[in-house]
């Protein structure tokens, strides 16, 4: 069974209002996303391509200061046996989709990764995401600044301050990952 989908947690200030422009975004995900045939779907922003030859699309504009990635799997297929077992069989696509996303947007491969976190999303992590069902798949549209947090906070104190919005965010939400989630610092 796919995951439910939630409206995305708003941001409660950001620089420029990138964050409350992420969120409206993930609030209206499912208008931005498109399943097609890879031909037909270059105009997409970014892209996952699945088995069965589709391909999912976001076709949103972008935010300037943030990077976006997606993911999509069947959400009828089975999870790899040797990976369920490692991870467990609970709502797996949901969270295999939201690690393919942060490796992706952390320009790391999805098995070092794992190898790394598990499915899980380590503390200090700062993104957001929507995990939701789109016809017969899970998909998982995700943001993070596109500047590192480190260089960015050091020189910026607006993105600081965006930094320490996403942080107090994340602590206020359990780490339990639910469907929508801003996560952060702890």
């Amino acid at each position: 069974m796919p995951p439910r989908s939630d409206p995305p947690h708003p941001l409660s200030r950001t620089h420029d209002g990138a964050g409350q422009r992420v969120s409206a975004l993930l609030a209206a995900a499912p208008r931005h996303l498109r399943v097609a045939a890879v031909a037909a779907s270059g105009d997409a922003v970014t892209r996952s391509h699945l088995g069965d030859g589709r391909c999912v699309g976001w076709y949103a504009p972008p935010v300037p200061g943030w990077r976006v990635a997606i993911d999509a799997e069947r959400a009828a297929a089975a999870p790899p046996a040797a990976l369920a077992r490692r991870f467990g069989s609970t709502d797996f696509w949901g969270r295999w989709t939201r690690v393919e996303c942060l490796a992706k947007l952390a320009d790391v491969p999805v098995a070092t990764w794992w190898h790394r976190h598990g499915l899980e999303v380590p503390p200090g992590t700062v993104w957001l995401w929507r995990t939701l069902p789109l016809a017969d798949l899970v998909v998982t549209v995700a943001f993070t600044p596109a500047a590192p947090a480190a260089r960015t906070a050091r020189t910026d104190p607006a993105a600081l301050a965006d930094l320490a919005d996403l942080a107090d965010l994340a602590g206020r939400y359990p780490r339990t990952f639910p469907d929508v989630a801003v996560s952060g610092a702890g």
